[in-house]
């Protein structure tokens, strides 16, 4: 029985001319915007590693200098662009490309993509994830709004009645029948994305695990979008009343409740203006250790200190080059600076997250996003991942060339490091965090996620059992 309500649905939807129109529409603007993802995904690996080998080859050709000096030159690291970013973009365009690594400074990621958009990207792009999370639960709403309405209005509810069909049965074939053009649509753009990532080489390591959580992600959403829209139909009187309000729903979940919790996490724990954080930092910079300053207060505790633990008078005596020894440590008193106030924008990150995590509950549309940008890499962890690593980098190359000054020259030597010097420096390496990271950190959007399935499932099958 369960079989033929489908057969029915689905041939009733077939006739419809509006669905064929947006089915093929909406199937044309998947594909097209995952070959032009893929083709600007490429691209934008080719200029990342243009970029990259460039940037060493720089580096590495500084010719024979002092080594504060090479730290002054300074460097760039690239932010990877990685496969899963193709289907989802997450906050990427908006969050810079590169870093400038250079002493005394720790520098944010600049030339993010959006900086170079006209005001008319603000009405959306044609990429995969918009259709994903906001075209395709449309189709759903064309398809499933008078799913039982029609029965009402037709007066056909009364002939399947008559043939004793149970409630759930008919629920359960409505519901199958509703969700194969979105699982049709949905399956034929992950089968070409993942072929044409499996097959990109050379850009960043492809995951089938994480395509398929990411294409169980999207499934479960249109799973809610689909239990919502069939109890909407279900629990009205007309076809117009359930439109409207399925369009309602689909306007609330999907606009309203992301900007409702975007301003309530953003009121309730701000981020500083740049012009207070940098100020902050420059304070207590000029009340530290100044590497190019050995008459401050810190500069002289410091001194006292390392001639009492050596047992000299002076720091001419000193087995080290003094000079690049309190350089090293200036580095790294302002690597605690700059630290410490990172940590309170991380903190406040986080607190806006629980925020989100609380108000997930919401909207499906929430938990999903979330789930989407993080196991594709596109959230904004990932970018303070890279920018940690960055930072990390930045830290140790100061350490390499202090270190190179300090052990190969004398206080008071103007002191010049071979070319090859350059060249021992290891290259920047960034590794994003794995999968099983990914599930950890976002435990509590998977159980929101699965209570919308589980609510709303149940609210459509409890009230038509006895349809």
């Amino acid at each position: 029985m369960i079989f033929q309500i489908i057969k029915k649905e689905v041939q009733e939807i077939l006739r419809d001319g509006r669905f064929k129109i947006s089915f093929f529409i909406v199937l044309f603007l998947l594909v097209a915007s995952v070959f032009i993802t893929s083709k600007q995904y490429s691209s934008i690996n080719e200029q990342y590693d243009s970029a990259e080998k460039n940037e060493r080859t720089v580096w590495e050709s500084q010719g024979a200098k002092n080594p504060h000096s090479a730290a002054h030159f300074g460097n760039y690291v690239f932010k990877p662009k990685l496969p899963l970013s193709l289907l989802d973009q997450g906050v990427d365009k908006y969050t810079g490309i590169s870093i400038f690594l250079e002493a005394h400074n720790r520098n944010q990621a600049q030339y993010s993509t959006a900086t170079d958009q006209t005001a008319l990207s603000r009405f959306g792009e044609l990429t995969p994830d918009f259709i994903l999370f906001f075209i395709i639960p449309l189709i759903i709403i064309l398809v499933g709004y008078n799913s039982f309405t029609k029965e009402i209005e037709g007066r056909t509810f009364y002939i399947i009645k008559s043939q004793g069909v149970d409630g759930w049965k008919l629920v359960i074939g409505k519901w199958i029948a509703a969700l194969i053009p979105t699982l049709i649509i949905t399956t034929l753009l992950f089968l070409i994305a993942g072929i044409i990532l499996s097959n990109i080489k050379g850009f960043g390591v492809f995951s089938w695990s994480s395509f398929g959580i990411l294409y169980l992600i999207y499934l479960i959403y249109y799973f809610i979008f689909t239990n919502v829209i069939l109890l909407i139909s279900s629990i009205s009187k007309k076809s117009g009343i359930a439109l409207v309000s399925s369009l309602t729903f689909w306007v609330l979940a999907c606009f309203i409740a992301p900007k409702i919790a975007s301003n309530i996490a953003d009121s309730k724990y701000p981020y500083p203006t740049q012009q207070e954080f940098s100020e902050n930092i420059a304070k207590e910079k000029s009340e530290g250790l100044d590497g190019h300053n050995p008459w401050n207060q810190k500069s002289k505790e410091l001194e006292e200190k390392v001639l009492k633990e050596h047992n000299v008078n002076s720091v001419n005596d000193l087995p080290f080059n003094y000079s690049a020894y309190r350089m090293q440590k200036s580095e790294e008193y302002q690597a605690e600076i700059y630290a410490k106030h990172y940590k309170k924008l991380k903190n406040q990150f986080k607190k806006q997250s629980s925020i989100y995590k609380t108000l997930a509950v919401i909207s499906p549309f929430l938990p999903a996003r979330f789930l989407s940008m993080s196991i594709a890499n596109t959230d904004y962890q990932s970018h303070i991942n890279f920018s940690d690593a960055a930072e990390d980098y930045r830290i140790k190359t100061q350490a390499f060339l202090n270190g190179n000054t300090e052990k190969n020259s004398k206080i008071g030597e103007r002191y010049v490091a071979s070319a090859d010097t350059w060249k021992d420096l290891p290259r920047f390496e960034y590794t994003p965090a794995s999968l099983s990271e990914k599930l950890n950190e976002n435990t509590s959007n998977f159980v929101i996620l699965f209570l919308w399935f589980s609510v709303t499932g149940g609210l459509l099958f409890l009230t038509n059992k006895n349809y």
